[in-house]
This record gives C-alpha cells, sequence and structure tokens, in this order.
C-alpha cells in the first residue's frame, strides 16, 4: 500500500525485454537507502517487487498483464518514473491509500497553465471514470491528485508547483499516457451495493435508518 505522496524520481537505466513481459533496471537514491529483496516500490503507480539491487538501482519484473494495462509498453531507457516505497503504519498518510494496482490509463487531451497551476485533462474510458467524483482523489502514474472536475469523456487535475517539481508531470505533454489507479474505497463500495450476496442496497433510506444521514 502507498500515499501517491512521491518520493523521488528515477531513471530507466534498462529494459530487457521478453516476449510479453520485462525486466526493468532503474537507477535510484532515496528509495534503494533501505531496499530489500521482495520490497514493494511504486513504480509510475504500479506495485512492483524488487528482484536484485545495488548500491544507487534495483531491479523488477513486469507481468504480461501489467503491460497490458499500463503505459510501460513506452518506457525506454532515460526515462523518467515516479517511484514511491511502501507505507508503514506509522507514517502520516499525506495523500490518500494507492494499492499501485491500475484501473487503466488515460490520454492527455488538453494541458494549461494558470498562475502557479498546471493544468491537465485526461481523457479515460468510462469504466475509469464511474469511480471519479468532483474533489475526489485519484492516482496518476502513482501521484496522489485531487480530481477538480469530471465531463464525459475526461476529467482534469490541478498541479502545484512542489508536485510539478517533485513529479514527472511536466515532462507529458498532450497525447502521452498516464497510469490511473481509482479510490479503492468507491469500487468497494460498488462491490457490496450491487453485490449478490448482499441482501439490502446501499440507498438514501438504508443511510437515514442507520443515522448517516
Amino acid at each position: 500500500m502507498f500515499t501517491g505522496i512521491i518520493e523521488e524520481t528515477g531513471i530507466i537505466k534498462a529494459v530487457k525485454h521478453g516476449a510479453r513481459s520485462s525486466q526493468l533496471t532503474i537507477s535510484a537514491k532515496r528509495v534503494v537507502e533501505d531496499v530489500k529483496i521482495g520490497d514493494s516500490i511504486s513504480t509510475n503507480g504500479v506495485c512492483l517487487t524488487v528482484t536484485t539491487f545495488g548500491k544507487d538501482d534495483f531491479t523488477v519484473d513486469v507481468m504480461p498483464e501489467t503491460i497490458r494495462k499500463t503505459n510501460f509498453a513506452q518506457l525506454k531507457p532515460g526515462g523518467a518514473v515516479n517511484l514511491e516505497r511502501a507505507l508503514r503504519l506509522m507514517d502520516r498518510i499525506g495523500g490518500h491509500l494507492v494499492s499501485g494496482h491500475i484501473d487503466g490509463t488515460g490520454k492527455i487531451s488538453k494541458r494549461w497553465e494558470e498562475d502557479n497551476a498546471v493544468w491537465f485533462t485526461i481523457s479515460a474510458e468510462d469504466n475509469v471514470l464511474r469511480y471519479l467524483v468532483d474533489k475526489g482523489s485519484v492516482a496518476l502514474d502513482g501521484i496522489s491528485l485531487t480530481v477538480t472536475t469530471v465531463k464525459p469523456g475526461s476529467f482534469s487535475v490541478s498541479i502545484i508547483p512542489h508536485t510539478q517539481v517533485v513529479t514527472t508531470l511536466l515532462l507529458k505533454n498532450t497525447g502521452d499516457l498516464l497510469n490511473i489507479e481509482c479510490d479503492i474505497l468507491a469500487k468497494y463500495i460498488e462491490k457490496l451495493n450491487g453485490s449478490r450476496f448482499s441482501d439490502r442496497k446501499i440507498d438514501m433510506d438504508f443511510l437515514a435508518k442507520n443515522n448517516f444521514l
């Protein structure tokens, strides 16, 4: 589990392609300070397991399913990625709970500046947009962000100066793909509300009867 607060950006050192899989070696500093084999590191929002590591890099295996669901097929040596170590329970959660399991990708359809903020509009499929709400949370390439607006076919986010400096977002332009992870709470609520194992629906009457309203 992660928070979406990026610790550093790493550089792709090598990409070794398999038939449908790949192996990445990533240069880094902070996330390898206390790394162990088997540790999880969020890489552009994807939870990956460290298989080997050195003083200033680590290696991970990427499964075919991960390549199908993410923008990893576009990663090349020299490219930058957002990195975050797994959450420790004694840490403050500065972002939101991020599992590192990607729901899909979205394409940047618009980018513009407003004073100290940089705005992005991202086109996405309905199976992603259904879990997004205005002022809700979303992780883009592993970065915890607040959704400003949701419209048919797209949503927008506004990036503060700190996030501009410590992540890869300013390297992105219109047409680029971003990994998207929606708030896991929305998915659990949907499953509970529509589950055939549930004997009741969570609706306004249910909430009122149980003193939630």
